[in-house]
């Protein structure tokens, strides 16, 4: 009778532990503003600025196309000058920047773009050609702004942008969104900047976020989902029970062995 009280006991508390331990958990994102029907927040002017290592996309047009093609790159004919690199096929014409932040652009040389957005960059190129071409049409992207998401989202992955304006939200519904599994208190960003790593702990819970400055991601930023206290709590059962497992085959094993030899020796 004891026996029996105590195993039901046990499946009673296996039944509401996983209750306690997921109510940790906020699943929905800004609960601190989930009840209020309207509202602003300031959203902020954020670019993106150029860095070292940097691959630009350049192309320059006008109505005349003899008159700008000095200023492109000879399609075709990839080359290397120094510590420039240009990449070039026929629908693209890149300029990896240097590590001083420059790079070597036709007729006009060397150009300082470190710390320019692609749009003040843009400016200075049709300001500049302005004095020999009439009216050129210049374009400048940011080839290699990719954000990488890891952790507990749908689908993990690095994710290449094609806009200068790309936030963690866009990062996170571009992995799918989080998984039930996802600690939305704790989003882990780690930037490259100015030679360091940096790192910042993000609350997807507070509308805080939509403020902060590491709202807006930057190229190369590594975002990761923490598992919460459930996902970690299942995994050490999962890995115990392997133990246990393995531990319990080995075992059998053994006695199965020690009882052949024991039958073999008694036989004799």
């Amino acid at each position: 009778m004891k026996s029996t009280t105590y195993i039901i006991t046990a499946l009673l508390a296996l039944l509401i532990l996983p209750s306690c331990s997921s109510s940790k958990t906020v699943l929905p994102y800004f609960t601190d503003i989930s009840t209020i029907a309207e509202g602003s927040i300031p959203a902020g002017d954020y670019n993106p600025t150029i860095k070292p290592d940097d691959e630009l996309f350049i192309s320059v047009n006008s109505t005349s196309p003899l008159a700008t093609a000095h200023y492109n790159l000879p399609v075709g004919n990839p080359a290397t000058t120094g510590d420039l690199t240009l990449s070039v096929t026929a629908r693209q014409q890149t300029y990896i920047v240097d590590s001083q932040g420059n790079i070597n652009f036709p007729i006009l040389g060397k150009i300082h773009v470190g710390d320019m957005t692609t749009e003040q960059l843009q400016a200075y190129l049709t300001k500049e050609i302005s004095k020999e071409v009439e009216d050129p049409m210049v374009r400048v992207q940011l080839m290699n702004f990719q954000v990488a998401v890891a952790g507990e989202v749908q689908k993990p992955g690095t994710f290449n942008v094609t806009r200068s304006r790309f936030s963690i939200l866009d990062a996170l519904s571009a992995a799918g969104d989080l998984t039930p599994y996802g600690e939305r208190s704790n989003i882990l960003l780690v930037r490259e900047e100015n030679g360091q790593r940096k790192f910042v702990h993000l609350n997807l819970n507070s509308a805080d976020l939509l403020e902060s400055p590491y709202f807006y991601l930057r190229q190369n930023d590594y975002v990761y989902v923490e598992p919460n206290k459930i996902r970690q709590a299942n995994s050490k059962y999962n890995q115990d029970n392997a133990y246990k497992l393995s531990l319990t085959s080995t075992i059998v094993s053994a006695a199965s062995v020690i009882a052949s030899l024991v039958i073999a020796l008694t036989v004799k």
